[in-house]
């Protein structure tokens, strides 16, 4: 049977008063742009918190003098009462033997450094270069904080795209820290193999301590902290999109 006009009119008022006319589509898109600004904040706060927990590790770990240690306990040689007091570790600063008091490393920036041979010099410009590097990548992480906390707050997506490669970039510059740290242990040694013999390091255990895995947790966590914020950019680039979309 085919519908009068005044029904037809009828139909029409309550297609659109029930809903689902087209006013009605568009009203779910709030409640999914509130999603993802949940969403948007968690990812900040997470990234602010790996960062902070960055900081904290490469802080302890640039203060502490267990990065490289020493251990001759295991040794099967007698050398004398109080050998065992040979055991010592190291940090970036200074040396510390057994029960005695630590003494700092030479300066590489001193003047002290016209002393030491020339088949040593290249131990001193890897001591020069993880001497700059890790402070300055302490550095960067503060600075970094700073940004992130800008950019969170603003919601700016270049802001957060520029926070996230600020963090990678930092956490590169503490992994090249760390790895000349490594090389440099491994030349040292390999000196010291060479000045006093092989045999005298029969059953020494030399290897790098808790400070060392701060440092590489560190390294990690300031690069997951640049992946959040990099995330957030993408978070808010998807969120200015749907906005444009609603318009």
């Amino acid at each position: 049977m085919a519908l009068g006009s005044g029904e037809q009119i009828e139909s029409s008022e309550q297609i659109e008063s029930g809903g689902v006319g087209p006013a009605h589509w568009s009203q779910p898109a709030p409640a999914a742009g509130l999603g993802v600004k949940m969403t948007l904040g968690t990812v900040c706060v997470a990234a602010g918190l790996t960062g902070l927990l960055s900081f904290v590790f490469l802080t302890v770990a640039i203060a502490t003098d267990y990065w490289y240690i020493i251990d001759v306990s295991d040794s099967g040689y007698d050398h004398g009462k109080g050998w065992e007091d040979l055991n010592s570790h190291s940090g970036l600063w200074r040396i510390c033997e057994g029960r005695n008091a630590c003494i700092a490393l030479i300066d590489p920036f001193g003047e002290e450094i016209q002393s030491v041979p020339d088949s040593q010099q290249h131990l001193l410009f890897m001591q020069k270069v993880f001497v700059i590097m890790l402070p300055l990548s302490l550095v960067l992480l503060v600075l970094g904080g700073i940004g992130g906390l800008i950019s969170s707050l603003v919601n700016g997506l270049y802001l957060l795209l520029f926070t996230g490669s600020y963090f990678l970039v930092g956490g590169a510059l503490t992994l090249a820290g760390i790895c000349v740290y490594v090389a440099y242990s491994k030349a040292a040694f390999a000196i010291a193999k060479r000045i006093y013999g092989d045999k005298l390091f029969d059953n020494v255990h030399i290897g790098f301590s808790w400070s060392m895995v701060l440092a590489c947790l560190s390294c990690v966590l300031e690069v997951m902290s640049g992946g959040l914020f990099l995330l957030a950019a993408k978070l808010t680039a998807s969120e200015h999109q749907e906005q444009s979309a609603v318009i």
